[in-house]
Parts: C-alpha cells; structure tokens; sequence
C-alpha cells in the first residue's frame, strides 16, 4: 500500500496542548469492526465495554528525563542530547543537536557533574553518545535532564507526571505510551470490579515508535528495536483469559507490538524478554489481541497504519474523519479510541 493512503488532514487547533483533567474525561470514540458502527462516548465508559474473563494489558514503562540540554566544549554553543535506549553502563543510543557539529570525539557539558562524548553513529539518524560523571547516573539524569515532549507539543507541562501513566513503573522510555495516559486509579477499580484482570508488560520506547516513514510503499519501512520484558504473571493472565473464552484488550500500540511479538500461533504468549522490531501493517495476522484502545495518531505514521492493520483501512479512515468533524482531540494528550 502507497503512504499516501494513510493521510488525512487534521487542523493545527485540534492537537492537543495539554492534559484534560480528570484523565478519564477524554473522548472515546468505539469502533466496532464487524458492523462498521461508530460510536461517541466518554473515556470513563470504558467498563460497560468489558466482558468478565478479559485481560487488560497495559505497557507499565516509565518516561525518563531524557533530554538533556548543555554546551559545547570548549565553545560554549547550545547542544542537545535526547537519549534513546541504553547501549551499556555509560553509553547510549540518543539523538544530538546540531549533528554536523557534534562529530565523534565532541564534547558537550551538563552543568559540573555530567559530560557526554559524542561517539559514531548507531543505525539511521542516532549516535552511540558515553556519559562520565560522578554518582548514579539515574540520579545525576533526575537532577539534570527533562522530561521529553512530542514536538508537536509547545507548551511546558506544570506537572512532569502527566506526561506518566498512573501505573509507571519500569524506567527506561523516551516517550510515554499514551492510551494509557487516560485511566486513573478509579478507573482501573471499575474495570477490575467489571470482571477484567489488569495485567502489565513493559515496552521501553524509542525510535522505533515515533520514526517517520519515509519510502511510498509502507511494506518498505523498517522498525528499529525496542526493548521489552512480558513476565510470568502477566502470560499467566493473558493465557489464562484466552482459555476461559476472555478477550486480550491491548492498551496502546506497544502493548499490541509486544504481545504479537511473544504470541506462538494458537495466540498463547510466552515469558520472554528482548527486543522487538515488529512491524505491523495491511495483511497482517493477529495472533493475541482482540480489542485495542488506542489514541488518534500522527498522519502517514507507523502507528496509524498498525491501527489500519486491525481495524481494516477503510474504517479507520473514516472513523479519523468524523473525530475530526467532531473535533476530537489528536495525539499525545488527545482522545481515544476503542476498536472492538
């Protein structure tokens, strides 16, 4: 399929700036995939949706503060470090700003406690960047760098933990998995009480999720890998729903790449732990996942064309158009969607 197949266009006022409060107050629009059907309700409705015997996967990553701003050395000029993932103790794969003066061997210093050297690059558009400091670097990380935000993004956030699922827990993303910036503590009761077990997977985001495509023919992309660890408990959950004739709901696209990822064909999962560099589009088989919530994403993206995958082009398309229409709000802090 042609990239073009996947844009539509969306107005600059309808990209959501900041959170709604409460979390659960966001839009949900449900997508039923047999009748075609679209329906408009509230987040908070998301338990009348659950049958007793499903499993609720969410993707537990937390966002570290992985952008870091500092100065050239010796030169003083204005450098950026956005760090990815985790090569080995002291280095990282990560983003640099500016690329052509940031050449191996650059220096760049984080105030008194942190230096980073610049080394060769690491597959398309990132370079291998080793830190020296004095401490824990999780620490040093905490003090010094920023939580990230999507660029489309151009306001401060006033709290850093909004831009964290409540049930964040396993440290290591670039970018929050946001279908799961919509539930609060409330509303995971309300979906345990509904008959739904709530079972936790760790995808750590990197490149992979939010690196455009750029060649016409979809089929053409590939992904970058992302780490991710799917434990005991959880397959036992995940399974044991399958078993008892439950759904597997999958709460974003990471919780989807990562349970497909360990599916064996009968669409049990397995325990494992690794990297990922599943992509999923047009023709693909699904394995795990019955039902998935998800946000409304960037056009031409690897995301929307995932959804396309499981939801049928046709309708995912036209269901973009009506939340347009009814001025839902898009990406990151944006609505939902829930497609049955």
């Amino acid at each position: 399929m042609r990239l073009a197949d996947f844009d539509y266009e969306l107005p600059r006022e309808l990209i959501a700036q900041e959170p709604i409060e409460p979390r659960d107050a966001s839009r949900l629009l449900v997508v039923d995939r047999n009748s075609g059907r679209l329906e408009h309700r509230v987040f908070r409705d998301l338990p009348e949706y659950l049958r007793p015997g499903d499993a609720l996967v969410l993707n537990q990553t937390r966002v570290i503060p992985a952008r870091l701003i500092g100065r050239r050395v010796p030169t003083g000029g204005t450098a950026e470090v956005f760090l990815l993932r985790r090569l080995d103790r002291d280095r990282w794969e990560a983003l640099v700003r500016p690329g052509r003066r940031l050449r191996p061997g650059a220096r760049v210093a984080f105030g008194e406690e942190l230096q980073a050297v610049i080394e060769d690059r690491v597959g398309e558009g990132a370079r291998a960047v080793r830190f020296e400091y004095a401490g824990v670097f999780e620490e040093v990380l905490e003090r010094l760098g920023r939580v990230p935000l999507p660029p489309y993004i151009t306001r401060e956030l006033a709290d850093d933990e909004r831009y964290q699922t409540v049930y964040a827990r396993a440290r290591g993303s670039a970018a929050a998995p946001t279908a799961g910036l919509h539930f609060t503590p409330e509303l995971l009761d309300r979906c345990r009480a509904a008959g739904a077990s709530a079972a936790y997977l760790t995808l750590h985001i990197g490149l992979a999720t939010f690196r455009p495509i750029r060649a016409d023919n979809i089929e053409q992309h590939r992904m970058h890998e992302e780490e991710y660890v799917v434990d005991e408990e959880t397959a036992a959950l995940v399974n044991g729903a399958r078993e008892a004739g439950g759904r597997v709901i999958a709460v974003g696209t990471t919780a989807v790449r990562t349970l497909e990822t360990v599916a064996g064909e009968d669409g049990r999962v397995r325990v494992a732990s690794g990297k990922t560099s599943l992509y999923i589009y047009p023709g693909y088989r699904f394995k795990a996942v019955d039902v998935m919530v998800t946000n409304f994403h960037l056009p031409k993206s690897s995301l929307i064309v995932l959804v396309s995958a499981f939801a049928g082009h046709d309708l995912v398309i036209r269901a973009y158009h009506e939340a347009v229409e009814k001025r839902y709000r898009f990406f990151s802090f944006g609505d939902a969607m829930l497609i049955v």
